[in-house]
């Protein structure tokens, strides 16, 4: 008889390490994640790296999900350096990414709301840390992937108009301008003694619940302090933030419940760390050991000024008062200097057995999550967005010409309207050249071919 909770004869020899380190910026720091500041005056929750790294065959990949607005490339790049120069795990093989909290600080220099360079400066530091401790804790693995589906936290936050258009919310609206993403995925990190020494937690929702002048994890944070009070504080919960670039807590219906707060984000946490449990404890373990990752960037055109947003700018240049968020709009529309210029977009992709993991910049609209799964090889396709870097929202090519939050460039948008579907094409592209295990010279363009 086994001596653990699960019979390990015959699985494949996984080796598994995972650690936290702190992160949380000090009191009196800028929170990120609207357009006015918000100066801390509290924390109400820590924040942290948390870090996961797998090894097969000699082979070894990092996941590391940060508690913070985003992760632009000036801080995942050389935490990727350092995480190689320390651990020898190649750069392309960890994923750094963002559960996207709006009370954490802002990680972007020069932008409205003001850094704390300090901190920021040293924060790629101790996401190595991070990478570190894990690695100094390595032990073997049971992988047990899961799911459920959860539909009822959260709605499409965007809203068809009558006459095509869209906008951010309900009002005059003929309904929810685009689906959600239900599907909520998990992984548990076992030791062979039945231990869970991490879960790895995919959903695709803002993380925007708390407000206020508190450092907090969110909702995100709540996951976390759930899982470790059922598991032991040996429990490194990693949390994948999907595809929620149009997707947020509030509901197209009436609901008592309250819609802000950390009473909120308390509420959505125990309900994702449950579906989380139930969806690893009533799972099978993973029976494939293969291990492959990919890290390539891909070129997108920023997006170039056109006479119809510089005809609307100065429509509203002469107004008095122009319209909230427009004097932000002017003011960098006017200084706007990537015309013509092109993004290098990372893509990365990882598998390890049936598990496909895809990290993506920006906040990606949940449709390109949804086509992302649709075409996946995996039976498990775990998708992280803002992983890596970051180029604001990534709309649906459609949806970039209808108007609201989230498709405005300039406020939200920085690639071309059609920057979404180039990603995504290349993140399938990836998958299946990890899957199979070698690179296609040719393969036709989704809709091309057959």
């Amino acid at each position: 008889m086994p001596e653990g909770p699960i019979d390990v004869e015959g699985l494949p020899v996984i080796r598994a390490g995972s650690a936290r380190i702190e992160i949380t910026p000090p009191i009196g720091t800028a929170l990120a994640g609207y357009f006015t500041p918000r100066i801390s005056d509290r924390v109400e929750d820590a924040l942290y790296a948390n870090a996961l790294v797998f090894e097969s065959r000699g082979e070894r990949i990092a996941i590391v999900s940060c508690d913070v607005i985003c992760m632009p490339a000036a801080i995942a790049d050389p935490a990727r350096e350092l995480v190689e120069e320390r651990t020898g795990i190649p750069g392309g093989n960890v994923l750094i990414g963002a559960t996207h909290t709006h009370t954490g600080p802002e990680m972007r220099k020069g932008r409205l709301i003001p850094t704390d360079d300090e901190w920021l400066d040293n924060v790629h530091v101790l996401i190595a840390d991070a990478v570190d401790a894990a690695c100094d804790d390595m032990f073997e693995a049971v992988l047990v992937p899961g799911r459920e589906f959860e539909d009822r936290l959260g709605s499409n936050r965007l809203g068809r108009k009558r006459d095509g258009s869209e906008v951010f919310g309900k009002d005059e609206t003929i309904g929810p301008a685009g689906p959600i993403d239900p599907e909520m995925l998990a992984l548990s990190v076992r030791d062979h003694d039945g231990n869970v020494r991490a879960m790895v937690v995919n959903y695709a929702m803002h993380a925007d619940t708390v407000g206020g002048n508190g450092i907090s994890a969110g909702w995100p944070g709540r996951v976390a302090m759930t899982l470790r009070s059922i598991y032991g504080e040996q429990c490194i919960p990693v949390f994948l933030q999907g595809c929620c670039g149009d997707i947020n807590h509030g509901h197209w219906f009436k609901s008592r419940w309250i819609g802000k707060g950390i009473q909120k984000a308390t509420q959505m946490g125990r309900a994702m760390a449950g579906l989380a449990i139930n969806a690893t404890e009533l799972a099978e373990p993973i029976e494939g050991s293969e291990f492959g990752c990919l890290f390539r960037h891909i070129p997108v055109p920023y997006y170039t000024r056109d006479e119809q947003l510089r005809a609307e700018v100065e429509e509203k240049r002469a107004m008095a008062e122009p319209p909230a968020r427009w004097p932000y709009i002017i003011e960098n529309f006017d200084k706007w200097d990537l015309d013509g210029q092109i993004a290098q977009v990372p893509v990365q992709v990882m598998r390890i057995g049936e598990i496909m993991i895809v990290g993506i910049p920006s906040e990606v609209f949940v449709k390109w999550g949804l086509e992302i799964k649709q075409w996946s090889p995996a039976e498990w396709t775990f998708i992280a967005e803002l992983a890596n870097d970051w180029f604001g929202y990534i709309p649906t090519t459609d949806q970039a010409h209808r108007g609201a939050y989230g498709a405005l460039p300039i406020l939200s948008r920085r690639l071309e309207a059609d920057g979404g579907r180039k990603m995504t094409d290349a993140v399938q592209v990836a998958m299946w050249e990890v899957w199979e295990g070698g690179e296609e010279t040719e393969r036709p363009r989704m809709g091309e071919g057959k």
